[in-house]
């Protein structure tokens, strides 16, 4: 589902989601407008097109591309699909928030959790496409806009892209398969990226798997005829092609995370959230104290939540598990107060001021959640 928008420093968390006061979860401006798509030259082409709000997600933009993935999947026309995004800021910052809040405070939990389903469904469907799906993700790509071109079967960055699952900051957790995303990172990066909600650009996303390689910002155009004519290849052979004729070294300045490896390593090591951030505050490098920081500015819950989401997810084989858990995290986080005063305070007050509850990672049942995550009985979604 979640959420975002920009963040000027590099690596910082970006300040989750957009805000249409058009939107909600029972009304909004016709789709048609918000996701275009066309086929040419075997390929089909899925644009999400509302760039004012960087592409963030609707229940009705989700609903359109379901359905055209659903009539291009066997359509002898249509040999590969593209996604991306309209706009130069990003491919997706995620879900459209006003809604979700809206249905927060009324107590209307449960239309927030179908709209849910249904993302999760569409990546569920991305991830099992039997056609190769390309997403290119210039630009901010974040939690939901992540979650479904993670998904794809060539997922392709270009030197501006930032990657991320910021949701912590907003009293949420990673989904939409966000926590299959980062627990496939090595080592103990997922526990970093999901407790801080930091994003990463093109260098460290390639490096820790979030995507397969970066593009030239202007290759775009020449990708798609490469692409057209290796269409009716598989997936593993159309991911090589791409990287090998299109593929350049991200810079320098874009994998700032991947040398900070052996202070991540350690400190995230720490069993619970408490331990993590007493192991960042001892630590001698400037950059794991500078984590904490973010950390605490983030809910404790969802940070918390968020890390042992990830951790399951790390062991998890398939999608749909990880999908079903997230469903569970989802649940449990909406009988919490702080997503609904992490969207008021970070995105619609915007006085940055949230009063999260529990107030300290000290107060967390970290039993809770465990239990929340993996009952021994579950109705699926």
């Amino acid at each position: 589902m979640v959420d975002h928008s920009p963040a000027a420093a590099l690596g910082q968390a970006p300040a989750c989601g957009t805000v249409d006061s058009s939107f909600s979860l029972a009304q909004e401006a016709p789709v048609e407008t918000h996701v275009h798509s066309e086929i040419a030259d075997g390929l089909g082409l899925i644009t999400l097109n509302r760039p004012a709000k960087i592409n963030a997600l609707t229940p009705g933009m989700v609903e359109a591309i379901g359905q055209t993935l659903r009539a291009w999947r066997y359509a002898a026309e249509v040999n590969a699909v593209v996604l991306r995004g309209e706009g130069e800021r990003g491919f997706c910052a995620g879900g459209d928030l006003a809604g979700f809040h809206e249905a927060l405070v009324d107590g209307r939990e449960d239309a927030f959790l179908d709209v849910l389903a249904t993302e999760f469904e569409l990546a569920a469907e991305i991830g099992s496409y039997p056609k190769p799906i390309v997403s290119i993700m210039r630009g901010l790509t974040l939690g939901a806009g992540l979650g479904l071109a993670g998904q794809a079967s060539v997922r392709i960055v270009t030197p501006d892209s930032r990657l991320g699952m910021p949701e912590a900051r907003i009293g949420y957790v990673p989904d939409v398969g966000g926590s299959l995303l980062l627990g496939r990172a090595p080592g103990r990066v997922a526990e970093h990226l999901a407790a801080t909600g930091d994003t990463v650009g093109a260098g460290d996303a390639v490096e820790f798997g979030l995507a397969d390689f970066c593009m030239a910002p202007d290759a775009e155009a020449e990708v798609l005829a490469t692409l057209a004519d290796l269409a009716q290849l598989g997936a593993g052979e159309i991911g090589v092609g791409l990287e090998v004729l299109h593929g350049v070294q991200a810079p320098a300045t874009t994998r700032p995370l991947s040398g900070s490896r052996a202070w991540i390593d350690h400190c995230y090591a720490a069993p619970e959230l408490a331990d993590i951030l007493s192991e960042l505050g001892d630590s001698a490098w400037p950059a794991a104290q500078a984590a904490r920081e973010r950390i605490l500015a983030n809910s404790p819950l969802a940070a918390a939540t968020a890390i042992e989401l990830v951790r399951a997810a790390r062991d998890e084989d398939e999608l749909r598990g990880a999908l079903e858990r997230e469903h569970r995290a989802a649940a449990f986080m909406m009988e919490n107060p702080d997503l609904a005063e992490g969207i008021r305070a970070r995105i619609i007050d915007k006085d940055d001021a949230p009063a999260w509850n529990p107030a300290t990672a000290e107060e967390v049942d970290t039993e809770a959640i465990l239990t929340a995550l993996d009952p021994e009985e579950d109705e699926g979604w």
